[in-house]
């Protein structure tokens, strides 16, 4: 593996979780950034240690960080993250809805 992306849907879901964690503590928001960036870097190297998520959405991996899923897909000798959301929420509908656009 060499390097990793974020798209664009996950960029704002993290400009999201960033700005909430940030109304209740910088700190806390920054080191949730630091540790995200840490796992995307480690995932590079492993890009097998999440769980699959295949039956959502085909080569769907996801890693937990804190309440939050970071789902990527490994594409060719690179890592994408798709997407960073709640692991409360309905993620094969977050999905689905993404597929049939």
């Amino acid at each position: 593996m060499n390097n990793y992306s974020i798209s664009q849907e996950a960029i704002h879901d993290l400009n999201e979780i960033a700005d909430y964690l940030a109304r209740q503590s910088i700190d806390a928001s920054e080191r949730f950034v630091r540790r995200f960036a840490e796992k995307c870097r480690n995932l590079v190297n492993f890009p097998n240690m999440g769980r699959s998520y295949d039956d959502i959405f085909p080569n769907l991996r996801g890693l937990p960080l804190d309440n939050y899923i970071i789902f990527y897909q490994v594409i060719k000798q690179d890592i994408e993250i798709v997407r960073v959301v709640s692991g409360y929420r309905d993620v094969k509908s977050l999905f689905l809805d993404d597929e049939e656009t």
